[in-house]
């Protein structure tokens, strides 16, 4: 057991300095240039799986409110309020990314090109709808979520050493994982549409160049690396979630406590926020150029 809590605060510390990293480096791209629609939804991301690991694996924060002397009960409100936000937050804005890439890259006699010249307004008006619908979808289970009181007590169901998920009524349960699952299933098949979308126009992209005997323009192409990396974020997203969903549901239909499966599934549900920042840093040109100024000067 020690064992794996040990390989989840190395997780943990590794994707929160990844993510650290990308912050302040879309951050001063933000502020210095004229920011891209892509810039700007990788920061937000960004920025929301940094409380996503601070939250999700009950170490950082929980021990920034004990030295605070915040009670119990309220962290465990906070905390789990935060990391059911931003795992919600994180989907939609892997979603949006999916979606502004292949509207990006659509052809120009596609129904989805007049799209292209307004990305940013349409991305302001996306954020404000996905950050509110997130803030106020889950705000209803702070009322579900207390300090652990009473070892006996069967009406609870641990969630961490000290965090309790109280019991629901099984209306409001089944209604709950109905309208979450629906919610999820509705993003996924969306990134699974535009991530095959995408896919057949880099096809026939690849087939037309073939064609013209300038396959090196095409691997040069700022847009096909663009839509690699987010298809493999997809790809990534996709498997983790359905696994995270898996482990999530089981030990909610079930209401069953054990700290190993806990502990793993943490492991899950941080793999993507600490994935997500290595595949962007090790396919963003910029960034590698960054890393390769910085490692010069360090000689």
């Amino acid at each position: 057991m020690s064992s794996l809590k040990n390989v989840l605060y190395i997780q943990t510390g590794l994707g929160v300095l990844a993510n650290l990293f990308l912050l302040f480096f879309y951050s001063f791209t933000i502020l210095g240039h004229r920011p891209k629609p892509m810039d700007l939804m990788s920061c937000q991301l960004t920025f929301v799986h940094i409380l996503m690991l601070l939250t999700g694996g009950d170490i950082w924060l929980t021990n920034i409110f004990e030295l605070l002397n915040i009670e119990n009960h309220i962290k465990c409100k906070a905390t789990f309020y935060i990391n059911r936000v931003t795992r919600g937050l994180s989907m939609c804005i892997t979603c949006l990314l999916s979606v502004f890439q292949a509207v990006t890259i659509s052809p120009s006699n596609s129904l989805l090109a007049k799209f292209k010249h307004e990305l940013k307004k349409y991305m302001i008006y996306a954020f404000l709808c996905i950050w509110s619908l997130n803030l106020s979808f889950n705000s209803n289970l702070i009322f579900y979520v207390g300090g652990f009181t009473n070892v006996s007590d069967t009406n609870q169901m641990k969630v961490t050493e000290s965090c309790v998920v109280f019991q629901m009524n099984y209306v409001i349960r089944g209604l709950f994982i109905t309208v979450t699952t629906s919610r999820d299933v509705f993003l996924v098949a969306v990134m699974l549409t535009t991530s095959a979308y995408m896919v057949i126009i880099l096809f026939r992209h690849q087939r037309q160049c073939k064609h013209l005997h300038s396959i090196s323009h095409l691997r040069a192409s700022p847009e096909k690396r663009a839509t690699q990396t987010i298809l493999l974020l997809v790809f990534f997203f996709v498997v983790i979630y359905w696994v995270d969903f898996i482990m999530s549901s089981t030990s909610f239909l079930v209401w069953m406590y054990d700290p190993v499966i806990l502990t793993i599934q943490k492991f899950v549900m941080n793999a993507y926020p600490t994935i997500t920042p290595l595949v962007h840093i090790s396919s963003d040109k910029r960034i590698i150029n960054v890393l390769k100024i910085l490692q010069l000067k360090s000689y």
